[in-house]
């Protein structure tokens, strides 16, 4: 008997599969279906554009599965993504989440509505999209194929691992391949990224976000993965040995909210947050914290409850309120939430009347809110901010996984600078500059700025002409660096060639640089050029107030882009539909397409164009242009103390106008990304200039233990005249106090080599910080980031900051590159076995050498009178803070020979 061929077989039954597939339902459940043609055909009518269905209908040779899944993305896709990318581009998409579904192992047995949600769906975040999935899940496949689902998980994000490592960087989330071009990114990107190459093997996955920590100031972003049945958590390129295992273990226990984002409408088994016209948002708090539900209701100054109010609940972080839930009262006065046990604070506002207060979530099941007090009526309050209590985490995980798992992240690091190392290089750069007789320094700047997107760089300066070489640079430092890192050479090009060359640097800020927000750069200039009508483009020119009212044809539908994605200027003008925030966008494009300086105002984010030698305000509800609000003056007075002498703003305070009774933060900022705050002493310690109107001032102090010493302060600021507003800290003045002793003869290796140094002889009997951090883990690099912060104060202080790490292979790791500026008084070292981190632990009563980092402030007896284990923003703080008391202590009381604090 012929022997039938093995291999054939496999490749008929796999085709058969898939032609069976493809005859089978996408959404088998018909009333499920009927809701989403329901909501698809409203979006249609809402919109005004039939035309899409038309088109959906019209596509040829498409399954049923295929139109089903057509019509689901399109119908809760937000605006820009309707137009912005092709059918063809979701289309793509969609057969390879198919073919992906047939080729898994686990494919068929993801569920139906695990795989709708968290599976076929392109987005993630606010990101640029692209065609990650085809090329992940050829890199991916063969790596996976053959394992188990959970193991495929940690396969995955090592192989992330390799692509992407943490660093922070501005709020516009690159898409998945410009982050691996780029190779690192911020924790936002790094779950896209990764949310995005588990759906491309087919794995349910999904991003979870606490919008604001409670304990200490930042936010965070990880990833869960749907496997046999469960949803496990991981960190986003930054493998562990196990599934629900990450740095984050503890602040998660500490978190008053934890969410993420369905696409489309959900009915799975979760608290529902909220249900909008593009996704629902889960609460998945309880997966992590323990958790209690608070029920507010909003009531008037005689007791009545007040229906229909606008309610926002917030948490305290970088010194503002910040919302994380928005709702409506009831008509009993009702709303509510399942949050973390903390503080949290309700504003609410109807009519002109404002309440604020601050609930304890767990402490009770029922609070009330009462609508007293209106920007007419000036007040001021003090609040206790108490985040949910810290949380033990005992893991025993064997050390032979620890030891392969940094093995295998060791083997990623390797990778990933490899290809880092493919970066141009400063010969290759000045030569570029060389052959384009252009400025060396500045091409260098760009070339090496713009890392895996250097060759996008070269080709842009390669095509651009002679004569516009110094408007060519130009260009490049105004956009963002993310831009450098991302946009590709014919964008910028559309932005170079089609724009007049002006004296000054409003021509430059406001009508040659192509950004306007946080959006994805597109080639727009050429585009309004040719497709304005004639008469507009002269009358603008003339006056820009003539497209006020041109403009204010363009639809705004907020609640058809929830997640305020950026659309392209383009896109908008083509669906004529757009959230409010892209239509300030497009016409900010078509102004600086047309020559006319244009703006969304740094500090308020008020929509502006310049003419006759001034800035006009854009209210698209007036269909006209007005002058400027009539300014006033705040005088924020300060008196220094002995633990603050100068406090930071978006740290220390925040300024909110209150627009129609909801609060609109004021953005100073200095310098875009990391370090981009201002101070007191830097921006407020003269009079500055506001829009008259109310404002809120906020002012908080973090304590060590993540509580918060808050106030709020109600005031106005009216035109032509200065109102004075004490910024008034509530800073705890308590005494340093010895919260344990370590020895001081301990010894590690410096790791610049030589014989092993104790810590007694480092620090030659004096004060010392000493931190044991983990290459390349998010809270270390917070931890370090914040020593260069605060770099000046750390080497006027002059005591050594021993920075030590677990073994040699971890030092390899720590890319001392992407860590300029450290203090000076900065020592490396390895602390080999963890013997100092063991003493640690021992002696402060500290949880795991693994939680890390761990700081210690300690004098030369090994008194520690500071100590920080796990995340934490603000250490640079805090030390300083001990610092400051240390010195007024000496002062106040000279040391008699002991050391005891």
């Amino acid at each position: 008997m012929k022997r039938f061929n093995v291999n054939v077989a496999i490749v008929l039954l796999a085709l058969m599969a898939m032609g069976c597939s493809q005859n089978r339902p996408f959404i088998s459940d018909a009333e499920y279906l009927t809701v989403v043609e329901q909501d698809l055909e409203a979006k249609t009518q809402a919109l005004d554009q039939p035309q899409i269905l038309a088109v959906l209908d019209d596509v040829k040779g498409l399954s049923l599965r295929e139109h089903q899944a057509l019509k689901f993305l399109y119908a809760y896709m937000p605006l820009g993504d309707m137009v912005d990318y092709s059918t063809d581009f979701y289309l793509q998409n969609i057969r390879q989440s198919f073919v992906t579904q047939n080729e898994m192992p686990w494919g068929q047995s993801v569920p139906e509505e695990l795989f709708r949600h968290f599976v076929l769906p392109v987005r993630v975040n606010n990101e640029n999209l692209d065609s990650s999935r085809m090329v992940f899940y050829r890199e991916l496949k063969d790596r996976v194929v053959n394992l188990p689902m959970r193991e495929a998980i940690l396969e995955v994000n090592h192989w992330c691992h390799e692509k992407v490592t943490y660093q922070p960087s501005d709020a516009r989330t690159s898409s998945p391949l410009a982050s691996v071009r780029t190779a690192y990114g911020r924790c936002g990107e790094e779950s896209t990224f990764t949310v995005a190459a588990l759906r491309a093997v087919g794995i349910p996955a999904r991003q979870v976000y606490t919008p604001r920590w409670a304990h200490t100031d930042d936010n965070h972003a990880w990833v869960e993965a749907w496997a046999e049945g469960e949803w496990h958590y991981i960190g986003a390129c930054e493998p562990a040995p196990e599934l629900s295992m990450g740095w984050f273990d503890a602040p998660a226990k500490r978190a008053l909210l934890l969410h993420t984002r369905v696409f489309g409408r959900y009915n799975g088994p979760e608290d529902i947050m909220q249900q909008t016209n593009a996704f629902a948002e889960i609460n998945i708090t309880s997966n992590y914290a323990p958790t209690a539900k608070a029920v507010v209701t909003i009531v008037d100054k005689d007791g009545n409850p007040v229906a229909d109010a606008d309610v926002r609940f917030g948490i305290y972080n970088y010194a503002e309120f910040f919302p994380v839930l928005s709702a409506k009262s009831s008509t009993e006065g009702i709303t509510s939430i399942t949050a973390g046990k903390g503080s949290m604070s309700v504003w609410a506002a109807k009519d002109g009347m404002i309440g604020f207060d601050i609930i304890s979530v767990g402490s009770a099941e029922e609070f009330v809110v009462a609508l007293n007090f209106s920007t007419q009526n000036p007040f001021s309050q003090d609040f206790d901010i108490v985040p949910p209590a810290e949380a033990r985490i005992e893991r025993s995980i064997p050390q032979t996984k620890v030891e392969a798992t940094n093995f295998r992240m060791a083997q990623n690091d390797s990778i990933r600078s490899a290809y880092i190392a493919s970066f141009i290089a400063n010969e290759l750069a000045e030569k570029i500059a060389e052959d384009l007789n252009a400025d060396k320094d500045l091409v260098v700047r760009y070339l090496k700025a713009s890392r895996g997107n250097w060759s996008e760089i070269e080709m842009f300066l390669r095509q651009v002409e002679p004569e516009r070489m110094d408007l060519a640079l130009q260009l490049l430092g105004q956009v963002a660096a993310k831009d450098l890192r991302d946009t590709p050479a014919d964008v910028l090009l559309d932005h170079l060639r089609n724009v007049e060359p002006q004296a000054g640097n409003i021509f430059l800020r406001y009508v040659l640089n192509p950004r306007v927000g946080y959006e994805m750069l597109t080639p727009y200039r050429s585009w309004f050029q040719s497709n304005l009508p004639e008469d507009l483009i002269r009358l603008a020119k003339e006056n820009p107030a003539n497209l006020v009212e041109w403009a204010s044809g363009i639809k705004v539908r907020d609640d058809y882009n929830p997640q305020r994605i950026p659309m392209s200027p383009v896109g908008v003008m083509k669906l004529g539909v757009a959230d409010a925030r892209s239509k300030n966008f497009f016409f900010v494009a078509v102004c600086r397409s047309l020559g006319i300086p244009a703006r969304l105002e740094e500090v308020t984010g008020q929509l502006q164009y310049f003419h006759d030698g001034t800035w006009h305000n854009v209210n698209f509800e007036q269909t006209a242009a007005k002058a400027p609000t009539a300014l006033g003056y705040i005088n924020l007075k300060y008196t220094p103390t002995q633990t603050l002498e100068n406090p930071q703003y978006d740290t220390h305070f925040t300024l909110s106008r209150i627009v129609d009774g909801q609060l609109q933060r004021l953005n100073f900022r200095e310098t875009e990304g990391y370090e981009g705050t201002v101070s007191w002493k830097s921006r407020f310690a003269k009079p500055v200039a506001l829009d008259e109107g109310a404002y809120l001032l906020i002012t908080g102090s973090r304590q060590e233990n993540g509580n918060v010493l808050a106030r709020v302060e109600m005031f106005r600021v009216k035109a032509g005249a200065t109102t004075s507003v004490n910024l008034k800290m509530r800073i705890d003045e308590v005494s340093i106090k010895t919260i344990g002793t370590i020895n001081t003869d301990l010894s590690y290796r410096p790791a610049s080599g030589g014989k092993a140094v104790s810590l007694d002889e480092t620090s030659k009997g004096s004060h010392f910080v000493l931190a044991i951090m983990g290459a390349g883990q998010e809270p270390s690099n917070h931890a370090i980031r914040d020593f260069i912060r605060h770099q000046v104060a750390f080497e006027q202080w002059g005591i050594p900051i021993v920075i030590l790490f677990g073994d040699a292979s971890q030092w390899d790791r720590f890319t001392r590159d992407g860590f300029k500026n450290l203090p000076s008084n900065t020592v490396f070292g390895i602390d080999d076995g963890s013997a100092i981190a063991k003493e640690l632990v021992s002696r402060l009563g500290l949880s795991t050498v693994n939680d890390l980092p761990i700081v210690v402030f300690s004098n030369g007896g090994g008194e520690v009178t500071f100590a920080s284990q796990g995340y934490r923003i603000g250490l640079g703080d805090q030390l300083l803070k001990n610092s400051n008391l240390v010195n007024h202590q000496r002062t106040v009381a000279p040391e008699t020979g002991s050391k005891s604090y």
